[in-house]
């Protein structure tokens, strides 16, 4: 007589409905073509200074925020074009301030690397390696205080794991009980230089063990993994204040920052992460569940393009800050 196969754990992510599943992919098809839109612009010469691009790590972005409530709060460092977009920032608003614009969402004088919305709940946007993790810190523990149940999301990215500012932060959040979901972004270069030659503890995570901090890593080539370790995460952290150390496991697609060419990575390595792009990923996984059709998707995809094709005309047409705002924010007595 045949046993009835027992079935398996159920993940969060299996109980998304079809609109979450929807969102999901728009999302990460809107931050891909608005990055593409962006650095196109970068080469005419229509955005100056730093611009790193999110291209092939939309799936961490759109999970976490899916797996987070609206009133949670994220704190991230340069790389966050998409995260803002994604925790709902407008892309209109994103463009203008990358095209320092004064109606940008921090008035045309962050520029890429300090996007912030305080309505949004999204803080930053911190240019300063690993400076952001204290901050995200400080943040939390203020939600433990004020006695409400808002998590933290506090991203970083793989080469700011030496920054000893990030380990203070990790041991505070433990001794202290604080409702903090920290996620790396292992994309596997700080820069140019592979994590083996400077990390000898790998994978990172490990390293929260030494915090007592509960840890572990996830696929964030897969929007959907994020979603599940997320969402574990920041219901552990509302329930019981305990801090989460996370390892999502990427690649971008393009170098560092719009300087770099990225000869670092042979064309092999590159094509073999492209493999994993997060995007198709979540497309089959809505054509095998008979969510959406092909013609759908494709629709989904004209619109982002026609969408970042629109903002770049307006934001090219929109008024610079006045002059005065270069001393606001400066002096404590403007006069």
């Amino acid at each position: 007589m045949a046993t009835r196969k027992k079935k398996t754990d159920a993940r969060p992510s299996d109980a998304l409905d079809q609109e979450t599943l929807l969102w999901m992919y728009r999302d990460m098809t809107r931050q891909r073509r608005m990055e593409e839109g962006f650095a196109r612009s970068y080469g005419m010469g229509k955005i100056h200074g730093f611009c790193h691009l999110y291209i092939g790590q939309e799936a961490v972005s759109t999970g976490s925020t899916a797996a987070i409530r609206p009133d949670d709060l994220v704190v991230s460092a340069y790389r966050i074009h998409g995260q803002a977009l994604s925790r709902g920032i407008a892309m209109q608003a994103i463009a203008d301030e990358l095209y320092g614009r004064a109606s940008g969402c921090v008035g045309g004088v962050g520029g890429s690397m300090h996007l912030f919305d305080v309505e949004k709940g999204f803080l930053g946007g911190w240019g300063l390696v690993g400076q952001q993790v204290p901050m995200g810190v400080g943040v939390a523990f203020a939600q433990k205080y004020l006695d409400n149940d808002r998590v933290t999301l506090v991203y970083m990215g793989d080469g700011a794991m030496q920054q000893g500012a990030i380990h203070e932060a990790l041991n505070y959040a433990s001794v202290w009980d604080i409702p903090c979901v920290f996620i790396l972004e292992n994309n596997n270069y700080g820069m140019g230089t592979a994590i083996e030659r400077v990390s000898a503890i790998r994978p990172f995570h490990q390293w929260a063990a030494g915090y007592n901090m509960d840890h572990g890593e996830f696929d964030g080539m897969d929007a959907l993994a994020t979603y599940d370790a997320v969402h574990t995460a920041a219901e552990r952290a509302r329930s019981t204040h305990r801090p989460t150390f996370l390892e999502a496991r990427c690649a971008r697609f393009r170098g560092h920052s719009m300087s770099d060419p990225g000869k670092y990575r042979s064309r092999e390595k590159l094509e073999e992460e492209k493999a994993q792009d997060p995007i198709p990923k979540l497309a089959r996984v809505l054509l095998d569940r008979k969510l959406a059709t092909q013609d759908e998707l494709d629709a989904i995809d004209r619109e982002a393009k026609d969408e970042i094709k629109e903002v770049l005309k307006n934001a090219e047409k929109a008024e610079w800050p006045a002059e005065d705002t270069l001393y606001r924010n400066v002096y404590a007595d403007p006069s």
